[in-house]
């Protein structure tokens, strides 16, 4: 699904600039990467100008440290070898319609856990060229970028306290928890629970109705489970 790089500010990085009056507009065809650890591993998104001008883009990898906790840090380093990820390239100028590509791919040996990163894909002003001054929104996007290890181990565990539900990712790659659903014994009442992505090592407390049982699909690394907690 093509994901609009415009006009939903909650999702992305806003910056206001004076310049003409036309609005830019980039596509991003995913906004998640999954890469694995195999040799030679890397993947491709595209990103194209669906304007009527020339868009000017500013690419900017930072690695998540503790992603999802509260400890959690953005890191940025210039160095890709250093950084364990490399993304190219860092600046494009697409003209009206125009499509490129963003490649992605691991430098170096692999960990032990899966690393997270954030690469912000942002458009940036230009020239400008505009005789009359207007207000233009440039919103940019986060791709979330998932380097696995080589050996992954899916592992997520529940603690129960009443109606008080705790799940913690022990494995070592981040899991997402989607379709979630608590019913009563004869399951003749459900309620749909809220979907989370549970990075490795972080924890997630819900508040539920009841102390009866809740069941998730936990998927990762292109593998799905129904696990009941």
């Amino acid at each position: 699904m093509m994901l609009r790089i415009m006009l939903h500010v909650a999702a992305g990085l806003a910056a206001l600039v004076w310049a003409g009056t036309a609005n830019a507009e980039l596509v991003l065809s995913q906004l998640v990467v999954d890469l694995g650890a195999a040799q030679g591993a890397r993947a491709d998104i595209e990103i194209w100008n669906n304007s009527k001008e020339r868009a000017y883009v500013a690419i900017d990898p930072s690695e998540i440290l503790n992603a999802g906790a509260a400890q959690e840090q953005r890191v940025s380093e210039v160095d890709p070898e250093q950084r364990g990820l490399l993304v190219s390239p860092n600046r494009l100028i697409l003209e009206p319609g125009q499509r490129r590509l963003i490649r992605f791919a691991p430098v170096g040996a692999q960990g032990l856990r899966e690393r997270v990163y954030r690469v912000t894909v942002k458009p940036v002003a230009g020239k400008l060229e505009a005789e009359s001054s207007g207000l233009k929104l440039l919103i940019g996007y986060d791709v979330l970028v998932l380097l696995r290890p080589v050996n992954v181990r899916q592992r997520v565990v529940a603690s129960r306290s009443g109606n008080r539900l705790t799940l913690r990712n022990e494995g070592n790659v981040s899991v997402e928890l989607i379709d979630g659903r608590q019913c009563t014994a004869a399951k003749a009442n459900c309620v749909d629970l809220p979907g989370k992505r549970l990075y490795a090592g972080a924890e997630w407390i819900q508040n539920l109705k009841s102390a009866a049982p809740v069941e998730y699909n936990v998927v990762s690394a292109g593998r799905s489970a129904r696990q009941s907690f």
